[in-house]
Order: C-alpha cells, then structure tokens, then sequence
C-alpha cells in the first residue's frame, strides 16, 4: 500500500475516533451548531453506525437533509446523574414542573409546524386539565410561566423549536408576549431516547404508582437481549453491549460494581479483546487494573464535564477533599463538613454561596456528590472512603533539601 493510501487510512480511521467521541459527549449534534462535527459525522454514518451498533447496541440516526445526527444512548438503570438544565444563567437542574411541561410542550408541537407561544401556552392548559395526574398549568402566573419559559429554551436548544420573530424570554414578564415558532416535528420525536414508546405502557404500570419503577423498566426494555428468557447468544450480546456501555458512560467502572455476566465476559479472552478494540477504534486510552477499567479521552470530547475543574465551587472543594481521603483513609462525614467549614473559613471571599450558617456541611454534600460522580469516592453509612482511582489525585509532597 502507498504511502498516500496509509494516509488517508489512517486519516479515515482518526475521524471516525472524534466522531464517536463527539456523539459520546453530545448525542445529538446539529450543524447550526457545530457544522465541522456534523460534516464528519454526515460522511462517516456507516462504520459511526456500525460501531455503535455493534460495540453498544446503540442506535445513530443521522438526518442530512434535516441537519442533524442522534445518538440513541439507552441505559438499563435510570441515574439522575445528568438532568435538564435551565438554559437561563443560574443553569440549575430541572424540577419536576418543568419536565412535566417539557412533555406537554413536546407532545403538544408534534401537531403543527408552526405555533406562536400564547397558542402553545393554551395547548399545554388544555393538556394538562384532561390529563389525570398532572397539575393544571396556570401562564398568569409568574412561576408557571418561567418554567414554561425554561421548558420552551431547552427545546430550542435542542433545535426542536426555532423563534422565527420575538424572543422566549419575553414570555416571563407579559404573558401576552408575541413569540412565532417554527417546530421540526421529526426531531422532537427524536428527542426521547426509549426502545418502548410511553404510549404502549399503560397495562405495564401500577395504577397506585404510576410513575414508579415499573414504568421506568418497562420504556428500558430491549427485544434484541430476550427479554426473560434470552439464549445464550443473546445473553452474550447483552453482556458485550451492557459493559461496553457502562465503560463509555461511567468514569471509571470497578469490577466489584459488574454484574456476573459482565465479569465473565470481561475475564474472557473474546471479551478482553473486544474491550480493546473498542477503546482502539474510538480513540481512547484503555487503563485496565485488579479493580477496574478507565477509558481516557485526552482531548475530552467524549465527556459533558471535568474533573479536576474549576468550574465551581463544589469541585474545587471536592480536589481539596479528596487529598484528604486518600491521605487519612476513611473519615467521617462530620469530619468532612469540619473540613469544609475550615475552607470556608480560610478563604471568606471564596465560595460566597456557601458563606452562611450550614455553610460547611453544604459545601462538603456538593463535593462528595462530586466525587461520587466520577467514581473517586463513596459514603457507607456515616463513613466516605476514598476509591482506588482517587490514587491518580494524590498529592506527593516532597522531601526538603539542604543545600552546602
């Protein structure tokens, strides 16, 4: 093969890598937003496919003429580790209210391709009075209309929606604001990520909790593994997709946390090569050791978030904590809130939110919460115990040298 050939091989092969990597941190990428990406993404939709496919059990839907490629990410175990967030500046996390109006604005949208905000306002009151459950939604007031507001940006922000004339915010001060939408009814649909869709689950859910674990099982279910009675084919396939996707997804994956079905398939020869062909095929760093797997993206493309940051304060404390953990072994939790209040106490212009009474112990919640999210740290009870891939954040303090 020509020197030119092993080029464009090797050229063909790094873009496929950044583009699950891509899809990775972002499932869904548009080309408004990120043209480059979607380019790559648009030309290299087969092996993407493939990949996905194979290794995840994922599906990759790209839509070129719609501008814009989904990542269809399904977990078997609902976390709350990544919710909606306000698209306004306090970023916070989604309530329950406005996922309920997220619904009802997405349900509501597929009916027309365009709408102005006050109809869909009246839409989602309609909506909301037949449906058995859901609160009335009132747009009089300021707190209904804000989340409204937050529900409708993130829409936006998906690229479901689009404001052709006024702009969303202006619905929180006037309720007779005049916003024109045009909707892309496909990619709301797109949107939901189930194999099951909700509509087909009313026999499956308890009437005495209808929102309750069950309903939860019931959207996760995938026909590809069997169900309650898979063949070994299929139990095998579902042992590659579920530790692969745990690997993609998680921080770091510790061998005590795998079920048995994914600790055999990752003690075996077949598994341990698919294992690294994965992480070869998307650019990755494979690190395996006795307690677990890390797969390191170096550009961290992959990933919606970092560690260490300083991104907030709760980070910078979870750093500082952490140097602690693996110092002292396991602490407290009280120890910890001590730790926190001391920080605080050290640094009365850091860290303003948490500068008050309860400050401590608040400051030292969020950043374990920090650490628990990427698997660096775990609280059993009154006691937090640092975990092994914390030993990568130990601080290695020198020994003094006197010079003649």
């Amino acid at each position: 093969m020509s020197s030119l050939a092993n080029q464009l091989v090797k050229a063909e092969k790094e873009e496929i890598a950044r583009a699950i990597r891509t899809l990775l941190g972002q499932p869904l990428v548009s080309l408004h937003d990120d043209p480059a990406a979607f380019d790559v993404i648009r030309k290299r939709r087969q092996p993407l496919t493939q990949w996905f496919d194979y290794f995840c059990g994922w599906r990759l839907v790209v839509e070129p003429r719609q501008g814009y490629a989904r990542l269809v990410k399904i977990r078997s175990e609902p976390v709350a580790t990544r919710p909606a967030r306000r698209r306004r500046t306090t970023r916070a996390p989604f309530d329950r209210r406005r996922y309920t109006l997220l619904c009802l604005c997405a349900a509501e949208l597929l009916t027309s391709p365009v709408t102005t905000i006050g109809m869909l306002a009246r839409r989602v009151v309609q909506a909301a009075a037949v449906e058995a459950g859901v609160p009335g939604f009132d747009p009089v007031r300021a707190d209904e209309r804000a989340a409204f507001v937050d529900a409708l940006k993130l829409l936006e922000h998906y690229g479901a929606v689009t404001a052709m004339d006024g702009a969303t915010d202006s619905y929180l001060a006037d309720e007779d604001a005049k916003v024109l939408y045009r909707v892309d009814t496909t990619r709301v649909i797109r949107l939901l990520a189930a194999p099951v869709p909700p509509s087909r689950l009313a026999a499956a859910t308890d009437p005495a909790d209808p929102a309750g674990p069950g309903l939860l099982a019931a959207l996760t279910v995938e026909a590809r593994y069997g169900g309650d009675e898979p063949t070994e084919t299929q139990r095998n396939l579902w042992a590659r997709h579920s530790l692969i996707r745990r690997l993609l997804d998680e921080p770091v994956v510790y061998r005590d946390e795998l079920t048995p079905a994914q600790a055999a398939y990752a003690a075996s020869l077949t598994g341990r090569q698919i294992i690294r062909r994965a992480a070869e095929e998307a650019g990755f760093v494979l690190e395996e050791r006795a307690e677990g797997f890390l797969l390191i993206d170096a550009e961290a493309t992959a990933t919606d978030t970092r560690f260490p940051d300083d991104g907030s304060h709760a980070k910078v404390a979870a750093l500082l904590l952490l140097d602690l953990l693996v110092s002292a072994g396991p602490v407290t939790a009280a120890r910890l809130d001590a730790e926190a209040a001391e920080l605080l106490r050290r640094f009365p212009q850091w860290a303003k939110a948490y500068q008050s009474d309860g400050g401590g112990p608040r400051l030292a919640a969020d950043a374990l919460e920090v650490l628990a999210l990427f698997g660096l740290a775990r609280r059993t009870g009154d006691q937090v115990a640092a975990l092994p891939a914390a030993a990568r954040y130990r601080v290695e303090r020198g020994t003094a040298v006197e010079e003649d």
